[in-house]
């Protein structure tokens, strides 16, 4: 059985929070998770989930990862759980469509994103770059500067 962690759910705070929710919470959710991270420099509370959790990050999409210096080698599948929606201001899913929940009054985005699971790094690179791309919609969104 896959070890897998659960989700912190943070006291509440003034920072804005985000929860990244993909079925497997091993590569889509993982990336833009990583980028939230990376871009708000601690100004976002951010979290990630799985409604079935694997048990790894996937290698590739911490090698794409990687090429643009963010490391998410030390992450691990998070199970969802209803007190990290709870806790979060948006809620972001990603392609899992009814294997991931509606939590009614909730500020919800679907971002339709290709799979990287499987897939090699000339096909996960573009995954990774619309990810970004979106994240800084969302930072926008949140009214949270990037820093870079």
């Amino acid at each position: 059985m896959p070890e897998t962690t659960t989700p912190d759910a943070a006291p509440p705070s003034a920072k804005p929070s985000a929860l990244f929710v993909c079925v497997h919470n091993a590569g889509r959710s993982q990336m833009a998770a990583g980028f939230l991270r990376a871009l708000s420099d601690g100004a976002v509370e951010v979290r990630s989930a799985g409604s079935m959790p694997a048990d790894q990050i996937n290698p590739t999409a911490v090698e794409a990862m990687l090429e643009v210096g963010i490391d998410i080698r030390d992450e691990r599948p998070k199970i969802l759980t209803n007190e990290a929606v709870e806790a979060s201001d948006a809620v972001i899913t990603m392609g899992c469509g009814d294997a991931c929940p509606f939590y009614p009054g909730k500020n919800y985005q679907d971002w339709e994103l290709d799979d990287p699971a499987g897939q090699g790094l000339d096909a996960v690179r573009p995954i990774r770059d619309e990810i970004e791309r979106r994240v800084r919609g969302l930072l926008a969104e949140l009214g949270v500067q990037p820093v870079a």
